[in-house]
């Protein structure tokens, strides 16, 4: 008897076409019918999964989420009371694949980040799902002995939000740091957050 690997669910794969809509085209670029045809789907299917605008946006936003985790790879991260070299070289290598291999989902992720802005219920959404990122940091930093860990969270979210907004949809877009660079702007962040 032979064993069919599983194909992503139907669920995965209307998300993961409205991600790559959402870096290909905006968000006026996304509706049911696109995403139908970037799926490969017949015409109607994803009104069936999400019928409403709201819930294919949550539907990408969760998806988002759960393709971010396997990128940034908190839960390989080094044991933080190994130094802050080593967690400074996982980050870099996170923050690098985002601006890299995954640069579409980034861009996804921005254009649903601004939208949560206009939408209230699509801001809880959002923000449940990154919260489960910015209390895994917190959690690190704090091991890593941070006299402030909420403050430090958000200095390095916004320092790594910062620098891929920049290369991603900014005035850096053609730009793209190397794994090195990134790895030296996180070293002399986590030494300041040490010193402080």
């Amino acid at each position: 008897m032979s064993v069919r690997a599983a194909g992503p669910s139907r669920s995965d794969l209307v998300a993961d076409a409205a991600l790559a809509l959402l870096a290909e085209r905006g968000m006026r670029g996304l509706t049911h019918r696109a995403v139908d045809e970037a799926a490969g789907l017949p015409q109607g299917s994803t009104s069936n999964l999400a019928r409403t605008r709201q819930a294919l946006l949550e539907l990408a936003v969760r998806r988002l989420a759960d393709r971010e985790a396997r990128v940034l790879a908190l839960h390989e991260m080094p044991d933080p009371r190994s130094g802050s070299d080593s967690l400074a070289d996982a980050l870099a290598l996170a923050t690098h694949r985002a601006l890299t291999s995954n640069r579409a989902l980034t861009l996804a992720r921005y254009e649903l980040a601004l939208e949560a802005t206009r939408r209230p219920e699509l801001r809880a959404c959002f923000d449940a799902t990154g919260a489960r990122f910015r209390d895994q940091l917190a959690a690190l930093v704090t091991g890593m002995g941070s006299t402030d860990p909420a403050r430090h969270t958000l200095s390095l979210i916004a320092w790594a939000d910062g620098l891929m907004f920049s290369c991603v949809a900014g005035s850096f877009g053609a730009e793209v740091p190397s794994l090195a660079e990134v790895r030296a702007g996180l070293r002399e962040l986590l030494a300041g957050m040490a010193a402080a």
